[in-house]
C-alpha cells in the first residue's frame, strides 16, 4: 500500500470516531489486505484518516444524503463549491433548510444542503438536529475553508467505489480472502438516531452471523453493552477508552469495544 496524507472529513457525523480514529487506523494498517471496504462509512471519520490506501477501496452507506454528497464532491466539485459560496451561518437559514424536502432539490443542491446542516448541527446529528453555535468559537460553516477540504476529498475519492447498498449486500459483494472490512454500525440503544427503518436491535445478531462467514478480516467498533458482547462473543473483543461530546463544552469518558476475527 502506498502512503498518502490523511484527509479531513467534510463535516461531523453522529457516531464519528474523532477520539478513537488513531487507534483504529493503527489496527487497520497493521492488518494485511488488498481490498478495504466500509459498509457504514458516514462522513469517513476512519476511512479518510488512513494514510495507506489499499489497492482497491469501497465505501458504502444506506443514507442517500451521505452517498450523494460523496458522489457530487467527486464528480461536480466546482458546482457544489459555487453553491456553498453564497450560504452563510444563520439560525433562521438552518431552520429553513431543515424544512426543505430534499427530494425536491437537484443532487448538487441536496449535497450543499446536507453539508450545511451537518456542519452546523450539534454532535453531527442526522435526526433531531439543533443549531450548534458557541459564543467563544467561530461558526463551523465557512465556505472559504471548505474549498480546500473539498478539493482534498475530491482527490482522495478518485479511485474509490461509492455504493449505497444494505450492509449485508455490500459485505457479500466485496468479501474475499484479501478484504478487510471496517464496520462502524449504529450504537446499541441508538439505532433510531439514523432514521426510521435504517437499523434495529435485531440487526446486531444478523451482522454477527454474517461476519462469522466472511472469508476476509474485519474490525468493528461499537459502544460497550452486554447485548453486544453476547452477540459477538465468538470473536476477539477488546475494550478501549474514548471520549463522547455531551454538550457544547462538555465530554465524558466511555468504553468502546473493538471486535475482530
Amino acid at each position: 500500500m502506498s502512503s498518502s496524507a490523511a484527509v479531513q472529513t467534510p463535516a461531523g457525523y453522529i457516531g464519528g470516531k474523532r477520539f478513537l480514529a488513531r487507534r483504529l487506523v493503527e489496527l487497520i494498517e497493521a492488518t494485511p489486505h488488498r481490498t478495504y471496504a466500509e459498509p457504514f462509512v458516514g462522513m469517513g471519520g476512519v476511512f479518510l484518516k488512513r494514510r495507506s490506501p489499499a489497492k482497491a477501496e469501497a465505501i458504502n452507506d444506506i443514507s442517500r444524503d451521505v452517498v450523494n454528497l460523496f458522489r457530487v464532491v467527486r464528480r461536480h466539485r466546482a458546482a457544489i463549491e459555487h453553491e456553498l459560496r453564497w450560504m452563510f451561518t444563520s439560525r433562521e437559514e438552518f431552520e429553513r433548510l431543515q424544512r426543505v424536502d430534499p427530494t425536491t432539490l437537484t443532487d448538487i443542491e441536496r449535497a450543499a444542503r446536507f453539508l450545511y446542516l451537518q456542519r452546523l448541527a450539534f454532535g453531527g446529528k442526522v435526526v433531531g438536529q439543533n443549531f450548534g453555535v458557541a459564543r467563544e468559537r467561530p461558526a463551523s460553516f465557512n465556505p472559504a475553508q471548505l474549498v480546500d477540504r473539498l478539493a482534498n476529498l475530491h482527490d482522495r475519492l478518485a479511485r474509490v467505489s461509492i455504493e449505497r447498498l444494505p450492509y449485508a449486500d455490500f459485505i457479500r459483494r466485496y468479501d474475499s480472502a484479501e478484504t478487510l472490512f471496517y464496520l462502524d454500525p449504529p450504537y446499541w440503544g441508538c439505532e433510531g438516531d439514523y432514521g426510521a427503518g435504517v437499523f434495529d436491535s435485531d440487526d446486531f445478531a444478523r451482522l454477527a452471523e454474517l461476519l462469522g462467514r466472511v472469508s476476509g478480516r474485519f474490525i468493528l467498533s461499537i459502544n460497550d453493552a452486554p447485548e453486544i458482547r453476547a452477540a459477538f462473543a465468538q470473536f476477539e473483543i477488546s475494550a478501549a477508552e474514548t471520549t463522547y461530546a455531551i454538550a457544547a463544552s462538555g465530554s465524558k469518558k466511555v468504553t468502546e469495544l473493538i471486535i475482530r476475527n
